[in-house]
């Protein structure tokens, strides 16, 4: 990346709720020297924050702030002109995210969002992934809760397993916190979208390359009672298994027989019903106009919980995987995942491609594919829990063909508290 641009650094969307969190991390935690400004469409407001972060760093009274709006392509192509790295978090994306990609992907700068939004992701690949890839611009989605954990997660987990053969790992998420409004309307968005959705996923696939002699796959779980972790599980289809899947796909490291699963961990079967009838019912609603307007207006952008309300948040999530006659069993946590953690893990990816030495990538790539170790390092310096639970000996691994489930055992606790 060159370094004549002006700033290493630009937060776009620096006045909504997530961005103002991730605003303050930086002001917190960035070094000193780091040339970075703040961009939204609204200067007064950007001046709001710069003002409140002046409270936090009195060096950030002299914070740049640039006016920019995804209506005004001019606007957009002069913050990535200007930046080595921008990362946004102005959803939700399918409504106003491509604009910022495009100029990104044309100026050659790194870009990151906190996307969970599966049709996004896959047209965003397929209108700009050349690009980025001619100009080497690293487009990397996905660098919030949705889906830091599972990536670096399944990375960590692969560390402590032979990965000569077939290797399974399986994931289980639990989680306590209020959902945010940018997941809420891109769920929705979702929703409303899903015969698009499958068919970007198709066009994807058909055109994404696939590496030789190696076989990766992210396959859907059962519902069922796991004896072994104490809890119900389900399968999650969000984007994070396919995610770890692009990963595994990039990276040899996982082997030339990889398979993940995902699921959400639920202690009570009552619990897991009542979030399935919900779900259900959402789903439906979404595709009735009058009900998908009123369900839009249900919860603002740029609204959230407090700092005390946030403060009462949390995540597990607990791998379990087998490979090479070895299992083995780790957890990633940390706090409030939808704004605090995933304010940090944006603002971290965000120095980490700005500052860090980094493998060769270029095109859209997972977190994992751009930084690797780098990002497990800060991650777990900025406060993310990334340990293993459980390992046994070699000879005391469950037998070939056996689950991650079955070969966690008796030794692993419940995930979640």
């Amino acid at each position: 990346m060159t370094d004549h641009r002006a700033y290493d650094l630009v937060l776009f969307g620096a006045t909504g709720f997530t961005g103002a969190l991730t605003a303050d991390y930086l002001a917190r935690h960035a070094p000193a020297g780091l040339r970075w400004a703040l961009a939204g469409r609204d200067p007064g407001r950007l001046a709001g924050v710069r003002d409140r972060l002046a409270a936090v760093d009195p060096s950030c009274a002299d914070l740049p702030l640039l006016t920019a709006d995804v209506t005004d392509p001019a606007s957009l192509r002069a913050v990535a002109e200007s930046a080595r790295v921008v990362a946004t978090t102005v959803g939700p994306y399918l409504r106003h995210g491509e604009p910022l990609v495009a100029a990104c992907a044309r100026a050659g700068t790194d870009y990151l969002d906190i996307t969970g939004e599966p049709e996004f992701v896959d047209q965003m690949y397929l209108r700009h992934h050349a690009e980025a890839a001619r100009t080497g611009a690293r487009l990397v989605h996905t660098c919030g809760f949705d889906s830091i954990p599972y990536d670096v997660g399944v990375w960590f987990t692969l560390k402590h397993l032979p990965t000569d053969g077939p290797v399974t790992v399986e994931g289980y998420v639990r989680a306590g916190g209020r959902v945010s409004a940018g997941t809420y309307h891109s769920a929705l968005t979702a929703f409303e979208r899903s015969g698009q959705m499958r068919r970007a996923a198709r066009e994807r696939r058909a055109a994404e390359p696939r590496p030789a002699g190696r076989r990766v796959r992210a396959v859907p779980g059962r519902v069922g009672r796991s004896a072994e972790l104490g809890m119900w599980v389900a399968p999650l289809a969000t984007v994070d298994p396919q995610v770890v899947r692009r990963t595994a796909l990039a990276r040899p490291e996982y082997g030339p027989d990889f398979t993940y699963r995902h699921f959400a961990a639920i202690r009570r079967l009552p619990t897991l019903l009542a979030g399935a009838v919900g779900l259900t019912a959402l789903i439906g609603l979404a595709q009735i106009p009058p009900a998908r307007r009123w369900l839009h207006g249900r919860l603002a952008s740029g609204q959230g919980p407090t700092a005390a309300q946030r403060a009462k948040g949390w995540f597990r999530v607990r791998f379990a995987g087998v490979g090479g006659g070895r299992r083995v069993v780790t957890e990633v946590s940390g706090g409030d995942p939808g704004y605090d953690e995933t304010a940090k893990m944006l603002a971290e990816a965000a120095l980490c491609l700005a500052l860090d030495d980094l493998p060769a990538t270029a095109g859209q790539v997972t977190p994992v594919t751009a930084m690797g170790d780098a990002l497990l390092d800060r991650l777990t310096r900025a406060g993310i829990t990334v340990r293993v639970v459980d390992s046994p000996a070699p000879g005391s691994a469950a037998p070939p063909g056996s689950s991650p489930a079955a070969a966690a055992g008796g030794a692993a606790p419940p995930v979640g508290g």
